[in-house]
């Protein structure tokens, strides 16, 4: 498995260089979803005996959704679903907040992969094509690392030539090397980052001293999955709107798609998606606007919800 891992994180790498490279497709119109329906509701049962919703795309956040934050790795009950699924026809998809450099624990799935929306919806890529890139204000970038240090926090950088650490602190470390299972990588230096576009910037500020920044940017939108930090990135670039960008390059229905996610990142996504489904372990914010929420990741969260997606049976809807 840690092979098949590292193969899969070469392939990325190598094909990184040629997607920020090329021109950026237009970009997608929002549209409001057609339908909405809970697991409670009897409309959802009843679509769903006759077939007419027909899932055709599955997109799951990385950390705490596909992936546990206990052992950092899939469960095998969620790897023999997703298989399952793929071999009926349905796409795989990744919606992560990871940059593609930190994508270093889906080798357990890697050949199932159909494309990526990373960097909470920055960059979006299918194969060797990318299919939206949104670069944030150089401005916004200058005021979000100004405010770590009016207030002295660490920031992570991100940007097409690399990811950087902005004033290096322990909570770094633990939130990303022991948290997110990257004890290897190897930082850049911050001015060779900054030299480049800028596609994310994740402040270690307190959700208070988020709510100051906020107003005070121009073109920027936050998402918060950890307690410690938030990822901010160009106001065009979230879950949802790369989902919505890769149904358009896809020719995919929004109806005929099924979201993940268990962080306040994953919130666009699931409002967007046909299906938004919410891990036990989400938050209360994350779980209000899922229309299902299914056990969470170390309780076969994922296959549980995809095989109830595949019976008609509306009790089987009910935890």
């Amino acid at each position: 498995m840690k092979q098949s891992g590292l193969r899969h994180n070469r392939v990325i790498r190598a094909v990184i260089a040629s997607l920020i490279s090329e021109k950026q497709e237009p970009a997608v119109p929002l549209q409001p979803k057609t339908l909405r329906v809970t697991k409670y509701s009897p409309t959802f049962a009843l679509i769903n005996s006759f077939g007419i919703m027909n899932i055709k795309a599955l997109f799951f956040d990385i950390d705490g959704t596909l992936v546990s934050f206990r052992t950092h790795r899939i469960p095998q009950s969620t790897v023999d679903a997703l298989r399952q699924a793929k071999a009926g026809g349905t796409r795989i998809f990744i919606s992560t907040g990871r940059p593609v450099p930190f994508i270093n624990n889906l080798g357990q799935i890697s050949d199932l992969i159909d494309g990526y929306i990373t960097t909470n919806g920055a960059l979006c890529f299918v194969g060797s094509k990318r299919v939206s890139l949104h670069e944030m204000l150089r401005t916004d970038v200058e005021a979000i690392l100004q405010k770590c240090r009016d207030v002295d926090c660490s920031c992570v950088v991100v940007g097409t030539e690399g990811i950087a650490i902005f004033n290096h602190e322990d909570v770094v470390d633990e939130q990303f090397r022991r948290g997110l299972g990257l004890n290897d990588f190897s930082f850049a230096p911050l001015s060779e980052v900054l030299g480049g576009p800028i596609l994310q910037v994740s402040p270690f500020l307190t959700a208070p001293q988020e709510a100051e920044l906020m107003p005070t940017l121009t073109a920027c939108t936050s998402g918060r999955w950890s307690p410690a930090f938030t990822d901010i990135t160009h106001v065009d670039a979230d879950k949802g709107k790369g989902l919505l960008a890769m149904a358009a390059y896809l020719d995919l229905n929004i109806d005929e798609t099924m979201a993940f996610g268990d962080g306040g990142n994953d919130i666009s996504i699931l409002r967007r998606a046909g299906i938004g489904v919410a891990m036990g372990n989400a938050g209360d914010d994350v779980k209000r606007i899922a229309d299902y929420v299914t056990a969470d990741v170390d309780s076969d969260g994922i296959s549980r919800a995809i095989s109830r997606l595949l019976q008609s049976d509306e009790s089987r809807w009910q935890n």
